[in-house]
């Protein structure tokens, strides 16, 4: 019986990193490709939902919301930004696949892992 338990276990931690892996590659293609292609400055907008919202669940709903409709009133970012960059585009994607973008996106560029103590 344990050994059923252990299995299960390791099937579904293995079957999470697996879809995590696969949800950070497609952030890759879908998104963050283009953020590379037109130089927008992924960090920089990471950082600013940050100082604005401060919590990644917060970060994240904000993230969602303005992604699933973009408009410049609901955009983190001040209005001379989008005279520089373009406007981002509607996804039309799934609500969970958009999340887990959004998920991806978080843990891509999560600050708390380029922390680093001192010994």
């Amino acid at each position: 019986m344990e050994k059923i338990v252990w299995s299960l276990l390791l099937c579904t931690l293995f079957s999470f990193g697996q879809e995590q892996a696969v949800a950070s590659v497609n952030l890759e293609q879908a998104c963050l490709n283009c953020h590379k292609t037109q130089q927008i400055p992924d960090r920089l907008i990471y950082k600013r939902y940050l100082m604005k919202y401060s919590t990644e669940g917060r970060m994240d709903e904000a993230i969602f919301s303005y992604l699933k409709t973009p408009e410049k009133g609901r955009s983190i970012m001040p209005g001379p930004f989008f005279s520089k960059f373009p406007m981002k585009e509607d996804l039309h994607l799934d609500d969970g696949i958009l999340r887990q973008y959004v998920t991806a996106y978080l843990e891509k560029l999560d600050l708390k892992k380029k922390l680093v103590l001192e010994k």
